[in-house]
């Protein structure tokens, strides 16, 4: 699929975007290539193929879940202006 400058500049209009009028079929180029790889890419057969979560495989390093901090709920609720049951109470704001 390839884009016409016109197209870029209405794209760019909905979005919001400025783009200045000597980048716009650089613009329409860029869009084009983007748009024909993944029309390519719609075409591959990935039947039977499990997505993966990282591209090499890798494992990711977790640290241990220790608490570090100490629970500070109460000395925080005795500046709050309304707390009830260990709760912050506020205002209602939607009917």
């Amino acid at each position: 699929m390839s884009l016409t400058t016109d197209e870029v500049k209405k794209i760019a209009h909905l979005a919001r975007l400025g783009i200045d009028e000597q980048d716009v079929e650089s613009y329409a180029r860029d869009l084009s290539g983007i748009l024909e790889l993944m029309a390519r890419m719609n075409e591959l057969n990935t039947d039977g193929i499990e997505p993966m979560a990282h591209p090499m495989d890798q494992v990711q390093r977790l640290r241990d879940d220790v608490v570090t901090e100490r629970d500070n709920r109460e000395k925080f609720q005795t500046i709050a202006p309304q707390v009830e049951a260990g709760l912050y109470l506020v205002p209602k704001v939607i009917e």
